[in-house]
């Protein structure tokens, strides 16, 4: 668990992480460096879950070797699946990272919501929902990996 208090924004107690895979942790369906030794860091003290409608096919092989669970959801309603997702998980307890329109709503539902911005670009409906924006998936992860960031960021 990560657990932080944040001025003017609360307290997180992070059990679970949800991720997208394309445009998130990925782009053209080919994981970015970096971020399997993260996720794999990272899982020591969340639970990591990849919820993608992977658009290329190719996340499971991308996600060989990263202690995570990886759930490829069906066409339509993509974004209710997600923040379904969340829900079921614990929005209390959950931050989210996401590039896509079909990630806002996740984005908005968790306690703590990052928007990526990579080489698919992000969808201006995701970049509102978020409590935060990289522009890059290491450094998102790097934030939960030291929690200072995140009151550096968040702090009011």
């Amino acid at each position: 668990m990560i657990s932080l208090q944040i001025p003017g924004f609360g307290t997180l107690a992070l059990e679970h992480l949800v991720l997208d895979y394309n445009g998130t942790l990925a782009v053209d369906g080919l994981l970015l460096p970096g971020v399997k030794g993260a996720l794999n860091t990272l899982a020591a003290e969340l639970a990591i879950h990849v919820v993608t409608a992977d658009t290329f096919g190719r996340a499971a092989g991308g996600l060989e070797g990263v202690d995570c669970r990886l759930t490829v959801l069906e066409a339509g309603r993509q974004d209710r699946a997600k923040v379904n997702a969340v829900n079921r998980l614990g929005a209390d307890r959950t931050a989210s990272i996401g590039n896509g329109r079909n990630d806002a709503l996740m984005l908005a539902a968790s306690a703590l919501g990052v928007a990526v911005i990579l080489g698919e670009g992000a969808s201006t409906v995701c970049l509102n929902a978020a409590d935060i924006v990289c522009t890059d998936i290491v450094s998102a992860l790097e934030l939960l990996m030291h929690p200072l960031r995140l009151t550096a960021t968040l702090r009011s």
